[in-house]
């Protein structure tokens, strides 16, 4: 269901084209990923050509970060945190949890059995991803999920060596965007919890056990670069 959502969003986002930022983001990905608990799943990043703040995890593996998220982070740490927060989703199967309750609160019992794997040709499971996907619940969370994802993303981030506050910190530069530039990060608070909300909680959970790599030259390259790169359009409303 993941690889047809993935080629679904592939035809409906452009995807920044430049190899060394995409590389760039893939390698950060990887290192993330390596230290999610849960299934080994084939972890995938790409990164939308679009200048609003957003984030997104699809089931099984795919990550998407919109471009936007390259040029407003402050620090490597940063983007980590958002990345590690979207491989939490996936390493949680929050959207596969999202999917089962849809399916039951729309009188889809009998498509049930395909999302729990008893469709040994896949088609029916292609089908009820392509009926799920169309009311766009794989993108919107519950509040305790969100949670959820914050809390796992936290310890990924320090797994893998980076200083967790960067998670909180990013919570401040969409409080910052959301004054200055309300539209960035319009399509980000439909589908996930209150930036100042979030930023207690991350505060409290980075100081029990602080420290670790915040930026490298390697991000200020890739950011630089992002930047120098043709403008790219807002997500649609």
């Amino acid at each position: 269901m993941g690889r047809d959502a993935q080629q679904q969003v592939r035809k409906a986002v452009p995807s920044v084209g430049d190899s060394e930022v995409t590389a760039y983001v893939e390698r950060l990905g990887k290192s993330l990923s390596a230290r999610a608990t849960g299934p080994r799943y084939p972890y995938s990043f790409s990164i939308a050509n679009r200048r609003d703040l957003n984030a997104f995890a699809l089931p099984g593996g795919p990550v998407w970060i919109h471009r936007g998220i390259l040029h407003a982070a402050a620090n490597e740490s940063q983007v980590a945190g958002v990345l590690a927060h979207e491989i939490a989703h996936i390493a949680q199967r929050h959207a596969a949890d999202q999917i089962t309750k849809q399916l039951v609160a729309n009188g889809f019992l009998g498509l049930l059995g395909a999302v729990l794997g008893n469709d040994p040709g896949g088609a029916r499971t292609a089908q009820v991803g392509a009926q799920i996907l169309a009311g766009g619940y794989l993108l919107k969370f519950s509040r305790d999920d969100e949670r959820d994802a914050d809390r796992i993303g936290i310890d990924i981030v320090r797994r893998a060596g980076w200083d967790p506050r960067g998670m909180a910190e990013f919570m401040d530069v969409l409080r910052r965007e959301q004054g200055r530039d309300p539209g960035s990060v319009e399509v980000f608070l439909s589908t996930h919890p209150a930036p100042a909300e979030r930023a207690v909680v991350l505060r409290q959970l980075a100081a029990k056990r602080p420290g670790g790599r915040r930026d490298s030259a390697s991000f200020r390259a890739v950011k630089a670069r992002a930047l120098r790169l043709p403008p790219a359009p807002k997500s649609a409303r």
